[in-house]
């Protein structure tokens, strides 16, 4: 397995640190300070217990840590999850390198999504506009630093196409948080870019865990109170029972999943 993963056109996600496995969630789960394992079936079936009642604690047992290379608007974006630590490289201290993201295709605004994105065209005259915007930015930056102006007040300049790089590390439950709202089709496509980046790292280093993320959350869905009243007028209960273990759900399973419409 790769622990860098390219992104973009210059960015990557690259894993530094790791600590912790499913070993490590089974462990917290059975409060056991043994080998925390009996066989992976029995590990498998309890991280997808906990994973399905939300029991998360003992997925914060298991922790990483990124080094992440992404243009500022990405970044941003990304430090509005709270939940993770973060260090960036400093503009005040460093002189930022000329290193700017170029798209391969420009997208059309999204009249329903207002703040959303569609479809993806070619357009040269865009992407000289936005080369010349770059090209002045970074030679006004230059300029400001030759000048003698302080490193910190001269990156004012620099646009969000820039490229920045920072460690973050984050426990395995809310990392689960982060790919589950990034990797959605309505998150934007670069960080979307990103979040399948550090999928593919991590569903290799816990793949247990990473099923039941795929099974009951990534791939899931809820229902409101009335979409649940709708489904149980409409579906015949025995029909789905049977439908429930044709996908070979065993009986505790199946009980869960009626009782999720019919509460009973």
């Amino acid at each position: 397995m790769s622990t860098e993963v390219p992104v973009l056109d210059q960015g990557f996600v690259r894993l530094v640190e790791k600590m912790g496995s499913d070993a490590a969630i089974v462990r917290a789960a059975r409060v056991s300070y043994g080998a925390g394992t009996k066989t992976v079936r029995e590990d498998a079936a309890l991280i997808d217990y906990l994973m399905r009642h939300q029991h998360t604690s003992p997925f914060e047992m298991v922790e990483f840590t990124f080094h992440v290379r992404a243009p500022i608007f990405v970044a941003r974006q990304w430090f509005r999850h709270r939940t993770a630590s973060y260090n960036e490289i400093s503009g005040r201290y460093s002189v930022l390198q000329e290193r700017f993201y170029h798209p391969a295709a420009w997208r059309s605004q999204d009249e329903v999504n207002r703040q959303g994105s569609k479809g993806a065209f070619k357009d040269p005259e865009a992407d000289d506009l936005l080369k010349e915007a770059y090209k002045k930015s970074y030679e006004a930056y230059r300029r400001l630093l030759e000048k003698g102006i302080a490193r910190e007040e001269a990156r004012i300049v620099l646009p969000l196409g820039l490229y920045t790089e920072f460690y973050f590390k984050q426990d395995l439950h809310n990392l689960f948080h982060f790919l589950k709202l990034r990797l959605s089709e309505d998150a934007q496509f670069e960080i979307r870019e990103y979040a399948k980046a550090i999928a593919e790292i991590v569903k290799e280093l816990v793949p247990l865990a990473w099923a039941a993320f795929e099974e009951h959350v990534l791939y899931g869905a809820n229902l409101s109170r009335s979409e649940r009243a709708a489904l149980a007028e409409l579906v015949d209960r025995d029909a789905y029972a049977e439908a429930l273990k044709a996908r070979g759900l065993k009986k505790s399973r199946v009980r869960e999943a009626l009782k999720k419409i019919w509460g009973d």
